[in-house]
């Protein structure tokens, strides 16, 4: 195998894309990856193709790009499951996407766990609305929470999450042990300490007791937040065992044989370590990684031409074009050589013609030939001139010739830039290749698919399936 080969060893394990999402025991599948590799695009490519092969399809992202929604011709995504037109439903399948409102859905949990007096006392609290818009690790929870609740409808055969980029993306996984920290510090008791209590004495007990840490926390936080804080957490109360109760459910759901991750990442040195970090981390948390999508993976048509062999037609193609430079720069100097020499020395140029010249001027015009169509400057048609002639409308030979060399060295030029550009692209493909085979070296037991690079940007569904095409397929049975 040579080094400007794309496809993948032997020895790596081939990911079956199609084989995945037909299985119906796949039930979640999760795409995760680093910035910029095409999480989302992958995401919604695998939501069409497993609609159109006739599965009940739901895409939640968790990206704030509105790319999903775009490609799909949907105006916006929301918290609510939006049907996607114009995919085909001739198997029986349907496509729906949404995009995590992290606000909406923490109100949701309000809603649903609390009476209505105590729901509104949540929702109207100014703590509460300043964690649900942005406090750190909600919106990793919130999207295991929406996870939880698509999965518990058991409305949909397959849900396919797009994690927000960077290491961030397996922020979800800690959401659970971070909240259960959370509610179980010391802060979060030092606040419910009145409501365990109970009315006045437990303020008593709060302001005998920990007067000293209150009186810290009025310092730092302010009066009005200290208060804003103890009544969230009073009203939230009887809500926290039921958030650790069903983080940890949606854990162990994500730890289960029916999820599956896709981990994405494109033939690049930064790109491929952070995959190889994901699928460590999925590893140590026994989560169920199906394989690596590598993404935009460039190919050639001539392949079996390598790098080095493009480099030397260029430089030869390169040489001859000088070496006929030099041989016409000759030829021009020698022919103005001689005829400075004639010049000079008075002598009159050879005649063009043959021995009857001088018989056949003075015989007169030929049969047929109007008298004024010859002249002592040269022949002139009157019909506008002929090949070769010296007339108006054309150029003299010498003229001609002169138009046609510039463009077979245009031509040369040419050739050799493309072999130029040729031996660079045959660079880049042995360049990701070797990037790649480091990683399924040193994790031969992940199952890997290419994704061959399209031309253009991908902005609509007839995009979303060649990438699905591609997915499925590999770059060793495309002409990317």
């Amino acid at each position: 195998m040579t080094s400007d080969t794309t496809t993948l060893d032997a020895s790596a394990p081939r990911l079956e894309v199609d084989a995945l999402i037909d299985d119906p025991h796949t039930r979640i599948v999760v795409c995760c990856g680093s910035g910029g590799v095409g999480k989302t695009t992958t995401a919604a490519a695998l939501g069409v193709r497993a609609a159109e092969r006739g599965r009940r399809v739901v895409v939640l992202t968790i990206d704030p790009a509105r790319r999903l929604a775009q490609s799909m011709g949907i105006s916006e995504l929301d918290n609510v499951p939006r049907q996607v037109k114009d995919v085909d439903e001739s198997a029986g399948g349907e496509l729906h996407a949404m995009m995590l409102d992290m606000k909406r859905t923490f109100d949701e949990i309000v809603e649903g766990h609390a009476d209505a007096d105590r729901a509104r006392a949540i929702l109207e609290n100014p703590f509460y609305q300043s964690l649900s818009a942005g406090f750190a690790g909600t919106q990793e929870y919130m999207a295991m929470e929406k996870l939880g609740q698509l999965r518990a409808n058991d409305e949909w055969d397959l849900i396919i999450v797009d994690t927000p980029p960077s290491r961030s993306a397996l922020d979800f996984l800690d959401a659970p042990k971070r909240l259960g920290s959370f509610l179980d510090g010391k802060f979060i008791r030092v606040l419910m300490a009145p409501a365990k209590v109970g009315g006045r004495a437990g303020m008593k007990f709060l302001n005998v007791g920990m007067s000293m840490m209150t009186g810290t926390l009025s310092k730092l936080m302010g009066g009005q937040l200290l208060r804003d804080v103890q009544t969230f957490v009073a009203a939230m109360d009887t809500m926290f065992g039921g958030f650790r109760t069903r983080a940890d459910a949606t854990y162990r759901l994500l730890q289960a044989p029916g999820t599956a991750f896709l981990v994405v990442a494109a033939p690049e040195r930064d790109a491929l370590r952070e995959a190889a970090y994901f699928v460590e981390r999925l590893a140590a948390e026994q989560m169920p990684l199906a394989g690596l999508v590598l993404n935009r993976v460039h190919g050639s048509g001539a392949a079996q031409l390598s790098a080095e062999r493009a480099l030397a037609a260029a430089e030869t193609l390169t040489d001859r074009m000088a070496e006929d430079t030099h041989a016409d720069t000759a030829s021009e100097t020698t022919s103005d050589t001689a005829a400075e020499t004639a010049t000079d020395t008075g002598a009159a140029p050879a005649p063009a013609a043959g021995p009857d010249h001088d018989s056949a001027m003075d015989a007169g015009p030929a049969p047929g030939r109007a008298e004024n169509n010859l002249e002592t400057t040269g022949i002139v048609d009157l019909d506008g001139g002929k090949a070769g002639s010296r007339t108006a409308g054309s150029l003299s030979p010498a003229a001609a010739a002169d138009q046609v060399a510039p463009t077979s060295v245009s031509a040369a030029q040419l050739a050799a830039g493309l072999l130029r550009l040729h031996a660079e692209r045959m660079q880049v493909l042995a360049r990701e290749r070797r990037t790649r085979d480091r990683f399924t070296a040193l994790h031969p037991e992940v199952p890997v698919t290419e994704v061959a690079a399209l031309p253009g940007d991908v902005h609509d569904l007839a995009g979303l399936r060649a990438i699905g095409d591609r997915l499925a397929l590999g770059p060793a049975d495309t002409d990317g």
